[in-house]
């Protein structure tokens, strides 16, 4: 393991850092005018228990990133280790309507949640902020679903990995 020689571009320094930066698979949903919408994402953290609240930080090229502006309503999915098709088409592998194909997509709530992601944040929409290239959305999480046991789907280096043993 030798040291890495970095190039001259920090945003290509950081694009190659991030990589290493291991994530749970988020499938980000929201439904505006009946249209539903879907997008996958790993830049999603917690923001806080009080009031509870989660960002999503999404790019302002991104089909969902103008539904997401005037939504009332969004929902965050995590995905588990046997929905890599989920991630895949909400990727980019399919589009449209055709994001919500094969899986059980429930719409009884403010935004679309899948029922067997291992937790769906549905949030209201609390603020947003633009900076650079992406718009980071704040959301009051108003109800959580939870199914089967934590053993998400993770996405580092390019590819999609189980998490493995105890350190």
């Amino acid at each position: 393991q030798g040291v890495i020689i970095l190039t001259d571009s920090v945003a290509t320094d950081m694009r190659a850092g991030l990589r290493r930066l291991a994530k749970a698979v988020i499938v980000a949903t929201t439904k505006v005018d009946g249209t539903r919408y879907a997008m996958a994402a790993t830049a999603v953290t917690e923001m806080s228990l009080d009031p509870p609240s989660i960002l999503i930080c999404v790019n302002q090229n991104a089909s969902i990133h103008q539904p997401l502006s005037r939504a009332t309503h969004f929902c965050l999915n995590i995905l588990n280790d046997t929905q890599r098709d989920v991630a895949e088409r909400c990727g980019g592998k399919a589009t449209g309507e055709a994001r919500f194909e094969g899986n059980d997509w429930r719409d009884d709530a403010e935004a679309p949640y899948l029922a067997d992601s291992q937790a769906a944040f549905i949030c209201k929409r609390a603020m947003s902020f633009s900076f650079g290239t992406h718009t980071a959305y704040v959301g009051e999480v108003v109800d959580v679903k939870l199914s089967g046991d934590a053993a998400p789907l993770v996405y580092v280096d390019g590819r999609y990995v189980r998490v493995g043993e105890d350190c």
